[in-house]
């Protein structure tokens, strides 16, 4: 999962934006005016995915008003902005989670992560594919065998929304945080007809400073 320290200037963000993509995008130039999916991809780490750009830009522009974001908006190229309007994600707290949590959405949500270690304290399974010669089978596994579990605190109702990452050695700091993802389902127990609910696979987190003014 990878850190995002928003902007707080439009113009570092346009010369950030407009970078001219991997060195393979020969037809992309930096500082042309024009912000491509190759450029806003490099930038975020991402190669393939249209909606973890998307995530990437709604974390690292947060801090820019509404305004000043539309600037940065009017210059993607065409197909970039249509990408952008079909997967921009919802911005909820965790107890809204719960609620309005669509399967392969995108969101951002806004809490303090609580790490689970134990698998006496949280019980979920996901499938994952298993390749057999030609042949695809599925197989249930713990959540927290493959990923890195919490529970995003909601301040204002204490209720919590189960998030998950990539396992990595950094972990999430027990700070009040953005977390941008997408819903994933999970399973209650092993057997694949079992009750489901979603949980947050996250690829993107800001830390929230807190105003002291």
């Amino acid at each position: 999962m990878k850190k995002i320290t928003p902007y707080t200037y439009v113009d570092e963000a346009l010369t950030a934006l407009d970078n001219g993509g991997r060195f393979y995008n020969v037809l992309t130039k930096a500082k042309d005016g024009i912000i491509s999916q190759s450029e806003l991809g490099k930038l975020g780490g991402v190669f393939s995915s249209k909606q973890q750009m998307v995530l990437f830009f709604e974390m690292s522009t947060s801090e820019l008003d509404d305004h000043k974001k539309q600037m940065i908006v009017s210059k993607m190229e065409a197909k970039l902005q249509q990408n952008y309007k079909r997967f921009i994600p919802l911005k909820m707290k965790p107890s809204e989670a719960k609620r309005k949590a669509v399967k392969s959405s995108s969101a951002i949500l806004e809490g303090i992560p609580k790490r689970i270690t134990s698998k006496t304290d949280f019980k979920g399974f996901i499938m994952i594919p298993l390749m057999a010669g030609n042949v695809t089978t599925f197989m249930m596994i713990p959540l927290i065998d493959q990923y890195d579990v919490y529970e995003l605190r909601d301040e204002l109702h204490s209720e919590t929304f189960i998030i998950a990452h990539a396992r990595s050695k950094k972990k999430l700091p027990e700070t009040k945080l953005k977390v941008a993802g997408v819903f994933k389902e999970i399973k209650s127990d092993e057997d694949e007809n079992s009750s489901t609910k979603l949980f947050l696979e996250a690829v993107y987190y800001s830390e929230i400073k807190e105003n002291l003014s």
